[in-house]
């Protein structure tokens, strides 16, 4: 019986990982104040403080402003979705 690919033997999952591989992806970050950013994340650090460039800020579904490029304090960030790629 071959355990190495069991689901109980995988590796887990690393939050800051998967979102350094997702480096150039368009992203969601909904922050605890509710406000919600989407855009390209150029850059993340070990604090999961995130650079987006053309970001738009939603609250709700409604466009509240366009941004070329937002700087999202990582101690903010209530989550992070990643965009499906197409």
């Amino acid at each position: 019986m071959d355990l190495s690919s069991s689901p109980s033997s995988q590796q887990p999952k690393r939050p800051l990982s998967t979102l350094q591989r997702a480096v150039n992806r368009k992203v969601a970050v909904r922050l605890k104040s509710e406000i919600e950013y989407r855009g390209r994340m150029s850059n993340v650090d070990s604090y999961m403080n995130l650079i987006l460039v053309n970001a738009e800020e939603f609250d709700g579904a409604d466009v509240l402003a366009n941004y070329g490029k937002v700087v999202i304090r990582g101690n903010n960030v209530l989550f992070i979705k990643l965009e499906k790629e197409f």
